[in-house]
């Protein structure tokens, strides 16, 4: 086998003119392409990392968040816990004034219906002693001188 001189030389220029053409349409537009494809691999995992960052944070002030919630909650509850216990303070100290108020009432009540019945039982003995004297003395001794003596009678024994 014999090597051609001319055949190798055209060969190269050929190669040679390949490689310009092909560089010129294929190896730019595809470097580009890939220089563009890792400019934006590498601001997805830019922006991948940011957005890592950022849900740790948001979840942190979530976090904080339901912490705070918790607490003002259970806050709230004790305040409203504390105010029934007032206002149901106030309410059965108020039953308790209003229980003394009747039972007050009703011991006045009952003064005066022990005082009536203790007149009414009085006149009635005035009446019945002046009937009784009447009888007895047949009309000797005025009005005047018998409710004297019923009311001294009365004074000792002590109605």
């Amino acid at each position: 086998m014999q090597i051609d001189l001319t055949r190798v030389v055209i060969t190269i220029i050929n190669f040679i003119i390949l490689y310009f053409i092909l560089k010129h349409f294929f190896f730019k537009p595809v470097d580009t392409t890939l220089t563009n494809r890792q400019n934006e691999i590498d601001s997805r995992i830019k922006n991948a990392v940011e957005n890592e960052k950022k849900s740790k944070q948001l979840v942190a002030q979530h976090d904080e968040l339901l912490k705070n919630s918790k607490i003002e909650g259970r806050t709230i509850v004790e305040d409203y816990k504390n105010k029934a216990e007032r206002v149901s303070e106030d309410i059965l100290g108020d039953a308790h004034k209003e229980a003394q108020l009747i039972l007050n009432r009703a011991k006045i009540e009952a003064d005066r219906q022990r005082e009536k019945a203790q007149d009414e039982i009085k006149n009635q003995v005035v009446d019945l002693a002046l009937l009784v004297s009447e009888k007895a003395l047949e009309g000797s001794i005025d009005e005047k001188q018998h409710r004297k003596l019923i009311e001294d009678f009365i004074a000792k024994v002590g109605i």
